[in-house]
C-alpha cells in the first residue's frame, strides 16, 4: 500500500533507501572514498528530516507494517517536479512495487500542477534507463561532475 510518510518514519526510510542504492554501488564499484554524494552514502536523517520540513511530498510502500520502497518529489519552478530516491528494497523488487510508486510519482505530481517530471539517473545503469524509457520516459541528456565515478543520466516524462 502506498501512502504519505510520517516524520516518525524517517529513520527507517533513510535505511530502506541507503539499503537499495546500495545494491547499485555494489553493482557500479561505488564506495563511500569514490562517490561520497552517492545516494547509498549521502543520505541521513538530517537531509530527510530538512527535505520533509521542506514540506516534499514523500511517500511510503507500506506492506505487514514494514516499509520496504520509498519516493519523493522535489517541487520546481515551470511546473516540474523532481522524482527523488524511488526504491525498493532488494528482498521485494521483481513484484511491479516500483512500477506502482512510479505511476503513483506521476499521478502525485500532476495532482500538483505538475506537468514534467524530471528524473536523474546514473547513466551507465543501462537497465534502468531502459525501464524509466519503458514508463514513457524521454533521455534527454547527460553531464559528468569530478565529485562522482559516473555520469549523470537525465530524463523527463510528460504529465
Amino acid at each position: 500500500m502506498i501512502r504519505p510518510m510520517i516524520e516518525e518514519e524517517i529513520d527507517r526510510c533513510v535505511q530502506v533507501i541507503c539499503e537499495s542504492f546500495m545494491t547499485v554501488a555494489e553493482d557500479f564499484g561505488f564506495t563511500r572514498e569514490n562517490a561520497p554524494r552517492f545516494t547509498a552514502f549521502a543520505t541521513n536523517r538530517e537531509r530527510l528530516q530538512w527535505q520533509y520540513q521542506e514540506g516534499r511530498p514523500m511517500f511510503v510502500w507500506e506492506e505487514e507494517g514494514q516499509i520496504i520502497g520509498y519516493y519523493s518529489l522535489h517541487l520546481q519552478e515551470d511546473q516540474k517536479c523532481e522524482l527523488n530516491n524511488l526504491c525498493v528494497l532488494p528482498r521485494y523488487r521483481h513484484r511491479q512495487i516500483g512500477e506502482q510508486l512510479l505511476e503513483h510519482a506521476f499521478a502525485q505530481a500532476g495532482k500538483l500542477g505538475c506537468r514534467q517530471l524530471l528524473i536523474g539517473i546514473v547513466e551507465e545503469n543501462v537497465q534502468l534507463r531502459q525501464w524509466y524509457e519503458a514508463h514513457g520516459a524521454v533521455h534527454k541528456g547527460t553531464e559528468k561532475f569530478d565529485f562522482f565515478p559516473f555520469t549523470c543520466g537525465y530524463l523527463e516524462r510528460e504529465i
